[in-house]
Formats: structure tokens, sequence, C-alpha cells
């Protein structure tokens, strides 16, 4: 970093323009239910999982929080080649365990604020953090080792989370929609094998992968439209850029039309490691 002065952050829709990092924190817009969030990034740590950043301070004044810096490369679009490797993809699957496997919630946590806006429908007990999208994975010499902005964090089930982060890095798109911000000629159902071995998904989850991910599909449209009747610009620019509704609907026709051809790849035999 040069100078003294914060840094703007580049990444996402959500805060964009209102990240800053100042030394080996970051500032940034808090979410509502930060109390609660905070509360279970701390718990993590204290779990062993040292994947995410820990909270230094929240102002609820000025409804900003800070937050450790975490060091590394994180991939912006249009995404290099070395984001979209089959290591990177097992790194991000490894890492979405581990998390999951620290994250258990108990009643009070449960009984939190949680946003609803990406959360899975059934809800859950483990910490999901619903945005595992390349602009909020931190890597390091190639290896995702962290995963940051918990925004949209909220109880639900271990699939759930896997079909969200799914859409983002398989991707699960069809090739004109991937074509905005991905390498050509990924391998959609063979790379979805690979996420599903590298975090460990159970058979019968394996078998419910793909009709969560049209579930979970749905849902981000629902995000989507919302923002977009908040009159929100920056998902009023994106969408326009990216297709309007007529990719939406692309997608879910996409997505139906290759569910079997997903099933197949999942359930062909035992987990590949």
């Amino acid at each position: 970093m040069t100078g003294t002065g914060p840094e703007p952050l580049p990444g996402g829709l959500a805060n964009a323009g209102a990240v800053f990092r100042t030394g080996e924190t970051v500032d940034r817009p808090a979410p509502p239910h930060a109390s609660a969030l905070h509360a279970q990034l701390r718990a993590l740590r204290a779990r062993g999982f040292d994947g995410a950043p820990l909270p230094v301070a929240h102002d609820p004044a000025r409804d900003r929080e800070r937050l450790t810096y975490v060091p590394g490369d994180v991939a912006l679009p249009p995404f290099p080649p070395w984001a979209m490797t089959d290591a990177s993809l097992r790194s991000v699957g490894a890492l979405l365990r581990r998390l999951h496997d620290a994250s258990a919630l108990d009643a009070e946590a449960l009984g939190a604020a949680w946003p609803r806006d990406m959360a899975d429908p059934e809800g859950g007990t483990v910490l999901c953090h619903n945005d595992v999208c390349p602009e909020n994975v931190v890597f390091r010499d190639g290896r995702a080792v962290a995963l940051i902005d918990f925004d949209l964090a909220a109880p639900g089930r271990p699939v759930w989370d896997l079909a969200m982060t799914a859409r983002y890095w398989i991707p699960m798109l069809d090739p004109h929609g991937a074509a905005h911000s991905y390498p050509p000629h990924l391998d959609a159902p063979r790379r979805l094998t690979v996420l599903a071995d590298a975090y460990g998904l159970a058979p019968a989850d394996r078998a419910a992968l793909p009709a969560t991910i049209e579930e979970a599909t749905a849902v981000c449209r629902a995000f989507v439209a919302a923002r977009l009747t908040a009159g929100d610009p920056h998902f009023t620019r994106a969408h326009a850029e990216r297709g309007g509704w007529p990719r939406w609907d692309r997608l879910q026709t996409w997505l139906e039309d290759h569910r079997g051809e997903f099933m197949a790849a999942l359930t062909a035999g035992p987990p590949r490691t």
C-alpha cells in the first residue's frame, strides 16, 4: 500500500466505493446484524477457523465497522485463468468445508436477526456464508485461504452454501452468460464434481445439489429484483450490462435442460480425490 491515507478496496456491488483499507484494518459499512455477526466471527477463530477476518470495532452511530485486513489475492471480473483452475476450485471446496465444520450455531445465535436475502429457505444450524463469489475469496500461492464479506451470512444447510458457491465457481451459467466474466470452455458437470469431491459432500446431498442450485438461483433472482425495485444504481447498471431479465430466463432454462447431466456427474461413482 502506498501513502498513509485510506486505500479504496475494489469488490462487489453492495458496498461499491465504501470499503477502505488503512494499515492492517478494513473500514466498511456495518450490516444491521453486526453484533451477532462479530460474535460468530470471534467464535469461528476460537474454534480454530482462521479463514475469516476478525472484528476490531463497531460504530453503530456511523453504521461502520472495522475488521482485520486479510492479505492475499482476490480475483475480480473478468476472472483470470488462475482463479478457475481445478486446484483453485478444490481449495475453495476445502475452505468452505472448514467453515461449516467450525460454524455450528447455538440457540442464542440461531435466534439473532440474520439477513434473509440469500438465506436457505429451509433454515439450518450452521452459519452459511451465502456469497462465496470469487471477489469474496482470498488466495495465497494459488490456494483459497480466507472468506471475506460475511454480510449475507445466515443459518442454513451446508448443501445450500455449496449450491450458492457453485453458482459462482463452476460457474452454473449458460455459455452466453458466462462469457461476460469467465474463461471459455469450462466444463460445468466435471467442475461441479470437483467441487463436491473437495468439500466431501455426502451422497444424499450430492443427489440434492442440482435442484438446490436451481432453488438458490431463484433466490438470487429475487434478491436482484429487490435491489432494482429499491433503485440501487450499482445493481441497475450491472443488470443492464449483463443482459437484464432475458439473461435470467436463459439461465433458468439452461439449468433445467442440464439437470440430468449434473446429476449423472455427481452420482456416477465414489467421490474422487
